[in-house]
């Protein structure tokens, strides 16, 4: 049999709570280097919680969060971070920079050479479909939502880091400029092989973009696994989300 990928973060029964409230209970999650794992649940069921316990945003109340087999509480935080990118719904992208300061801010911080920033920035527009001749000297208020949210991602890739965090990144977009982001990010996904842990409350995302969905309600992990999986799963929360799908695309008897 063939021997698994290198894990490359691990939940050990964590737990997480703030205000005596239990935000997240018990989380035993293990995630291999290059598969995508969607954490799919509604609003308030742990999904942001566990992936700013990854990077360190938030340490756990109990148990240990590891990332390439050492405890976060065991890292330099700046290192850990600049191994993971992070891609958000709102961007965070800096309105007093241009596009291509945004993609090249941490590999500034990184200090690399000016010329090899320059060259990343081209390659990273290139790969989320912006042209750097058009798009590299317009400032954040000049692009569209989708065009904001390539940059946003293409920053987040800037640094070659094997970990990518995104938290619901494509939600405020329209459906078709939605669509066209899951595509491409699924097909860089494959291409770059990245770590990717993804947060989304849409069910037809999480079937499209997962490798493994994880399946969160109020704050446990209810359901891990395939696509399959999760469709002939009988799970309660399971089926309230299977039933939102169109089942003459999905297959699924809702």
């Amino acid at each position: 049999m063939p021997h698994p990928p290198p894990i490359t973060v691990e939940f050990r029964d964590v737990s997480f709570e703030i205000d005596r409230r239990q935000l997240l209970s018990h989380l035993n999650l293990t995630i291999y280097q290059g598969e995508a794992i969607v954490l799919l649940g509604r609003s308030g069921s742990g999904k942001t919680t566990t992936l700013k316990l990854i990077d360190r945003l938030l340490t756990p109340t109990a148990g240990s969060v590891l990332v390439d087999g050492r405890p976060t509480t065991d890292w330099d935080v700046i290192k850990l971070r600049r191994r993971i990118g992070y891609a958000i719904q709102n961007i965070g992208l800096f309105p007093h920079f241009n596009v291509s300061q945004n993609v090249g801010l941490v590999p500034s911080l990184e200090k690399w050479q000016a010329q090899r920033i320059q060259s990343r920035v081209q390659e990273m527009l290139n790969l989320v479909g912006l042209d750097p001749d058009i798009f590299a000297h317009r400032y954040p208020h000049q692009l569209s939502g989708g065009q904001r949210q390539r940059v946003g991602i293409a920053r987040a890739l800037a640094a070659d880091p094997p970990i990518l965090l995104m938290d619901e990144p494509f939600g405020a977009l329209d459906p078709i400029t939605r669509l066209e982001l899951q595509q491409q990010f699924q097909y860089l996904q494959q291409q770059l092989g990245k770590t990717v842990i993804f947060v989304t409350h849409d069910i037809q995302e999480a079937l499209f973009l997962g490798t493994r969905i994880g399946l969160m309600a109020e704050g446990n992990l209810v359901l891990l696994g395939t696509r399959e999986e999760f469709l002939a799963s009988q799970h309660p929360e399971a089926r309230a989300f299977i039933a939102c799908l169109n089942p003459w695309q999905y297959g699924a008897k809702v």
